[in-house]
């Protein structure tokens, strides 16, 4: 059975790294800023290294949950090294197509196998083993990468080459960020209009507007006061948003997540970059953000 270095161990990395873990696999791992993440997968069977390149070089697999293209290549720098042919790289995260591209030429160039294989789902599902993963690799590489995937997938989709599994699930995320737009402004202006929340969501969950966005952001409020239900920073909503326009840029619609981006944009810059995106339904967020969109328009 091949041996996996595992990096990146946040709230989907650890439920990932678990799943291969009761397969039966060797999963390498280093100190995460989560020791509690780090001690849980010990635990379970993880081999803790003191460096990342000590992990790779007792691996056959690199698997990567991390946060943006820019740590994914930074990681590969640290441990570049070591790779070699016989060597597979998973980029389980959102990433940029021009970037997950330069990846695999990279890594081609030294006969290292690369997939992309962004997820979809949270923690929740990457715990129990009921992700859905976006692949994009060879029909070589996705022989050898899809018994791993199904660990913690439910679903595992070739969509052809590298670059086609980020596709797909940057445009999975134009829509899910849309609606997560969508139900933010919806509510912001219920709540001027002093429109009764409890009473529009009970009515408009019964029709065509119901999703799980809705569910997750206005129904945790409602059941809980829990601003935090649907769990995604604004800070990987602008990421996200930010690799979306860049890819409706390379097909000529460049207004590809340009609604989303700004609303997430101005979010970051007002410093909340660290909320959950549905916390940017607080009455106070929306006051600090409807101020800030007065102040750019009247400056144009």
């Amino acid at each position: 059975m091949e041996r996996i270095a595992f990096f990146g161990l946040g709230a989907m990395g650890e439920g990932v790294a678990a799943n291969l873990l009761r397969a039966g696999y060797t999963v390498n791992i280093t100190v995460h800023r989560s020791r509690e993440a780090t001690d849980r997968l010990a635990a379970l069977g993880a081999t803790l290294h003191q460096s990342k390149s000590d992990a790779a070089k007792t691996s056959d697999i690199v698997f990567l949950c991390l946060p943006n293209s820019n740590v994914v290549e930074e990681t590969i720098n640290e441990i570049w090294h070591e790779l070699d042919e016989r060597y597979l790289v998973v980029d389980t995260g959102t990433s940029s197509v021009r970037q997950s591209l330069q990846l695999a030429e990279r890594l081609g160039s030294r006969g290292i196998q690369f997939a992309e294989a962004p997820l979809a789902g949270g923690k929740v599902q990457a715990a129990a083993g009921e992700l859905g993963a976006f692949v994009g690799c060879s029909n070589q590489t996705f022989e050898r990468v899809e018994p791993l995937l199904k660990n913690f997938c439910a679903s595992v989709q070739h969509f052809g080459p590298v670059g086609s599994g980020s596709s797909a699930k940057l445009i999975s995320n134009y829509l899910v960020l849309g609606m997560v737009r969508l139900i933010t402004e919806t509510f912001h202006a219920a709540d001027s209009l002093e429109v009764d929340w409890a009473k529009f969501y009970e009515i408009i969950r019964q029709g065509s507007s119901n999703s799980m966005a809705l569910e997750r952001m206005i129904g945790s409020i409602l059941k809980d006061d829990d601003y935090g239900g649907y769990v995604f920073t604004v800070r990987n909503a602008l990421k996200d948003s930010s690799y979306i326009a860049e890819l409706g840029e390379s097909i000529s619609q460049a207004v590809l997540g340009d609604a989303a981006l700004k609303l997430f944009a101005e979010a970051n810059e007002l410093g909340f970059g660290d909320l959950q995106v549905s916390e940017l339904l607080r009455r106070e967020v929306r006051l600090q953000l409807s101020e800030l969109s007065s102040e750019k328009n009247s400056s144009c």
